[in-house]
C-alpha cells in the first residue's frame, strides 16, 4: 500500500471501508462541479492522522514519459485549511522524487479560485487558458493550466527547508 505523510496527514490508497465517507464528498454537487472523474495512475485518500477521518482524495496521473498531472478533491467541510496544498506538495514531492518526473502539471476551471490559489501556493507557473477544450456534463468547459518543472521544484524545496 503506498504511503505518503505530511506534518497532518496519512495520503494512503483507498481501502472498500472508505466508500461511505468518498460518497459524503464526491456525492456534493458542489464538489462534482469541478470534477472530471476518470482513471488515475496513483489515487490516494486524504485522511486527518489526528482522527482517521477520511477528508477526500488526490492522485497524480501519469500523461507522458516525464509528466504527470496532479488532481485533488476535498469534503467542503475541509476547504480553507490547508489541507489540499499540503496533500498536494505531497503529490509534487512523490512525482518528482519517487516517479522521477520532469514536469507536473494541474487544471482547473476558472470559476475554481481555490484550486487556481493552491496551484499558485505550491510554486506552479501559470501557462494559459484554454479554451473549451473538455467536453463535460453537457457543454464545454475552459480550463486555467498550471505547471512546475523538477528544477522550479528544487529550488523551490530547497528554500523552504
Amino acid at each position: 500500500m503506498t504511503l505518503l505523510e505530511t506534518e497532518r496527514l496519512i495520503i494512503r490508497e483507498f481501502t472498500n471501508e472508505d466508500t461511505e465517507a468518498v460518497h459524503a464528498y464526491a456525492s456534493d454537487p458542489l464538489v462534482a462541479k469541478y470534477m472530471i472523474w476518470g482513471p488515475k495512475d496513483f489515487e490516494f485518500a486524504v485522511v486527518l492522522k489526528e482522527t482517521g477521518q477520511l477528508i477526500g482524495g488526490c492522485g497524480i496521473h501519469i500523461s507522458e514519459p516525464g509528466q504527470g498531472e496532479i488532481g485533488y478533491c476535498f469534503n467542503p467541510l475541509f476547504w480553507r485549511q490547508g489541507y489540499t496544498s499540503e496533500a498536494a506538495a505531497s503529490l509534487l514531492d512523490f512525482g518528482f522524487q519517487e516517479l522521477n518526473l520532469h514536469r507536473i502539471y494541474a487544471t482547473c476551471r476558472p470559476e475554481n479560485v481555490g484550486s487556481a490559489k493552491v496551484m499558485q501556493k505550491l510554486g506552479m507557473v501559470y501557462e494559459g487558458h484554454l479554451r473549451e477544450h473538455m467536453w463535460h456534463k453537457g457543454r464545454w468547459h475552459d480550463s486555467y493550466q498550471y505547471s512546475v518543472l523538477k528544477p522550479e521544484y528544487e529550488l523551490q524545496r530547497g528554500r523552504r527547508k
